[in-house]
């Protein structure tokens, strides 16, 4: 299968929080894993999370493009295409 356009395209910014789920750090919530967005660099929480404000970011900014945001991972997620890459 070959790689959506979406993420062929996606952007490499720097994470806004690099500590941890943006959200959840302003309001002392937890998180399982991290994604980072790759039109942004919003920080969100996985889908494990209680949350899940990595996918609430896409719902609200249309974004498409998430990485992960855990050590020694570089696996990304096309929301749109529903792909991995």
């Amino acid at each position: 299968m070959a790689m959506c356009e979406h993420l062929s395209q996606a952007g490499d910014p720097a994470a806004r929080t690099p500590d941890g789920c943006e959200e959840c750090l302003a309001v002392g919530g937890r998180w399982v894993h991290l994604r980072r967005c790759l039109a942004c660099g919003h920080i969100g929480c996985c889908d494990s999370s209680p949350e899940k404000h990595a996918t609430a970011h896409y719902h609200a900014t249309s974004h498409p493009v998430i990485q992960s945001f855990e050590r020694g991972e570089g696996w990304r997620w096309c929301f749109p295409d529903s792909q991995m890459g």
